[in-house]
């Protein structure tokens, strides 16, 4: 921008626009959505680390709800992870069950790349690996993630 072109009024006018601009883009950032938007991943068959990632879904909304501020939060269970949103084998369902009665709004997505590989390494369809009603389809939980961080979620791993 070159200054001695636009004067001292020109460039407070362009500085003000573009304060006005951002707010504006602020503005509809909020009405998007909540202002904060949290993705955490279980990746491993371990029943302590899925409790470790619901006690910190459970955090998350316990403080947003507490400062009064929306939040999204979606846990994405991936590879081996997959076990979790098992409707025959996971270790936390009652949990995730009572969660979801509780928040709504908590996204608990499943990789179907995941389920896929588990029914192939069975010899079953897809269809024979059970799936927990909370839990949606992702085709790929990795995917999924960083899609998420592109749109500007914060990514934690438990």
């Amino acid at each position: 921008m070159n200054r001695r072109l636009l004067g001292r009024a020109g460039l407070v006018t362009v500085l003000l626009g573009l304060a006005a601009g951002a707010r504006g883009q602020g503005r509809a950032q909020e009405a998007a959505g909540p202002r904060h938007r949290v993705a955490l991943q279980v990746g491993v068959n371990d029943p302590a680390l899925m409790n470790l990632a619901l006690t910190g879904v459970e955090d998350i909304l316990a403080h947003y709800a507490a400062a009064g501020e929306g939040v999204a939060v979606d846990l994405t269970a991936l590879g081996p992870g997959y076990a979790m949103m098992r409707a025959d084998l996971s270790p936390v369902a009652a949990r995730l069950r009572d969660l979801k009665g509780r928040h709504p709004a908590v996204l608990f997505s499943a990789c179907q790349r995941a389920r896929r590989a588990l029914a192939a390494q069975a010899g079953k369809a897809v269809s024979e690996i059970p799936q927990l009603p909370e839990a949606r389809d992702v085709p790929v939980g990795v995917v999924h993630l960083s899609e998420l961080q592109e749109r500007g979620w914060s990514y934690l791993r438990p």
